[in-house]
């Protein structure tokens, strides 16, 4: 199903293409008044054309900061450091972490990436409908007045929005159609890379379904996306690739049969081993505050498997047709 190389996992259907986006290094920092919050630590990983990569962990781990980190959205008290080079289809590669605001309000938000919110409520202008909204979008983005009239009714229909919703307010929406109106903003310009940040938030499971199918399609169609998610059901429904996040750094990496049927990392397996159709045994104990992680692997006070080697951070390194950082991996067929 994939082919592999020693620094990245290449999914089916990209070939040899070159990444659409290259993260190296990536870590956040936020200052506070008496602590310093490790948000995101030596982040690497690369996304292609045609690749849905799901971004998986516990809530607090960093999955939506990377997202932030990637279009400027951070707020000032954050640090930023690394590179994330996206690279379009024409013109020079682009590094999102060191280009200005002026070129990513112009050139790369909504045109080059899209992004669907977490809370969607915040990111929808409380005086305008949907309608207006997502013609002005389109607008924008060089659609002629009718013909922006017609695409907006095409992008709410394809997220299951009916006509007479556009006509709403944000405030009289419900919020799984909130959640909707948002994708459809997002994916109205057609971007060739997309980030959806939890998309499926406040859906039923119909239409959860619905949009992750949607998600799929679009990287049938040549774009990527980056879809951040607590939801292992869903990334295992549509993603080529799960990159597993535990307090602020991947700590796996591989093609998703493979993560599934054989997790390379304690924490992956627990994760698993979580799921209803499983064990349904939750993760032993609690994930460590950003603000104080524990020296070397952080998910050592939380896992059986530890040793005095666990007190250095383990690299995340080629593994097999993956990457995985762990001083002690899991074998197919050994208990966690």
């Amino acid at each position: 199903m994939t082919t592999t190389t020693a620094s990245t996992t290449v999914p089916a259907g990209t070939g040899r293409r070159p990444a659409l986006l290259s993260v190296d290094g990536l870590s956040v920092r936020f200052r506070l008044r008496d602590a310093v919050v490790h948000a995101v630590s030596d982040l690497s990983l690369d996304l292609h054309p045609g690749e849905l990569l799901a971004v998986v962990g516990e809530s607090g781990c960093g999955k939506s900061v990377l997202a932030h980190a990637l279009l400027g959205l951070l707020p000032r008290n954050a640090t930023v450091t690394g590179q994330a080079r996206l690279h379009p289809a024409a013109g020079e590669p682009v590094d999102l972490i060191a280009v200005g605001e002026r070129h990513l309000a112009r050139q790369v938000r909504g045109r080059a990436v899209g992004l669907v919110p977490q809370s969607p409520a915040t990111a929808l202008t409380p005086v305008r409908t949907g309608r207006r909204l997502l013609e002005e979008t389109l607008r924008a983005h060089g659609h002629p007045r009718r013909a922006a009239a017609d695409a907006a009714e095409r992008a709410a229909a394809d997220v299951g929005l009916h006509p007479a919703d556009l006509d709403r307010y944000p405030h009289e929406l419900s919020g799984g159609m909130a959640q909707r109106l948002a994708t459809a903003l997002a994916l109205a310009p057609d971007p060739p890379l997309l980030l959806a940040d939890e998309p499926t938030t406040g859906l039923d499971r119909p239409l959860v379904d619905h949009t992750l199918d949607l998600l799929r399609r679009r990287c049938d169609t040549g774009a990527a996306v980056l879809l951040i998610t607590h939801d292992l059901a869903a990334a295992r429904r549509v993603a080529d690739t799960v990159a597993v996040m535990y307090a602020s750094r991947i700590v796996e990496h591989r093609p998703t049969p493979d993560l599934f049927d054989h997790p390379g990392h304690p924490y992956t397996a627990g994760l698993l081993d979580a799921l209803p159709d499983r064990a349904f045994t939750p993760v032993p104990g609690h994930p460590p505050m950003l603000t104080g992680l524990p020296v070397g692997c952080p998910f050592a006070p939380r896992c059986p498997r530890a040793t005095d080697a666990c007190h250095t951070t383990p690299r995340l390194a080629a593994d097999g047709g993956g990457r995985l950082a762990c001083h002690h991996p899991l074998t197919p067929g050994a208990p966690a």
